[in-house]
């Protein structure tokens, strides 16, 4: 079986965000497809993707854009699944560009806009695991002790003094929780 979730972005450079999200996943146990699908360098294979995501096996797509970000509202228009846009922070206007850009959608073509950049990525994938929870109890079962471990974590330290102890996900690169 495909991966339920599709994390798309308009360039490498967007990885940097958008990596959060597939390692929010991971730790759920929730696989994805990672794709650069650049809705103005690559607007035919954005097409083919849409089109063909529901068809692939694809339940959910998480699409990160900055600038212009026209990708999760090109990718909304062109497929019948859910799709989620993180706007990527950008030097220029921080990612209030990409926010603007992504949330103001027309009536009649939906995308659920998250927040700018790290923490958007990262509720990006809990928005889902939640989605897919309602239907598969080991998803929702998975979401359910994430938000648990969360909680203890802040619980267990909750003096803001002390570091290290109340963000909820892994670092990827040092494999620690931080």
């Amino acid at each position: 079986m495909r991966a339920p979730i599709a994390i798309i972005m308009g360039s490498q450079s967007d990885w940097e965000t958008m990596r959060h999200a597939a390692d929010t996943l991971d730790e759920l146990g929730l696989a994805c497809e990672r794709l650069i699908v650049s809705a103005h360098r690559t607007p035919e294979r954005l097409f083919a993707f849409a089109k063909g995501a529901k068809a692939a096996g694809f339940k959910i797509i998480i699409a990160g854009a900055g600038g212009a970000a026209h990708l999760p509202g090109m990718t909304a228009s062109l497929t019948e699944l859910p799709v989620f846009g993180v706007p990527i922070e950008t030097k220029s206007l921080s990612g209030v560009d990409s926010l603007y850009s992504i949330v103001q959608m027309p009536a009649g073509i939906p995308v659920g806009t998250l927040a700018i950049g790290k923490a958007g990525a990262v509720n990006a994938a809990l928005l889902a695991a939640a989605i897919l929870g309602n239907k598969h109890a080991g998803i929702r079962e998975a979401l359910k002790k994430f938000r648990a471990e969360q909680t203890d974590r802040v619980m267990a330290q909750p003096d803001p003094s002390v570091s290290g102890i109340a963000i909820p996900f892994k670092d990827s690169q040092k494999g620690k929780r931080r």
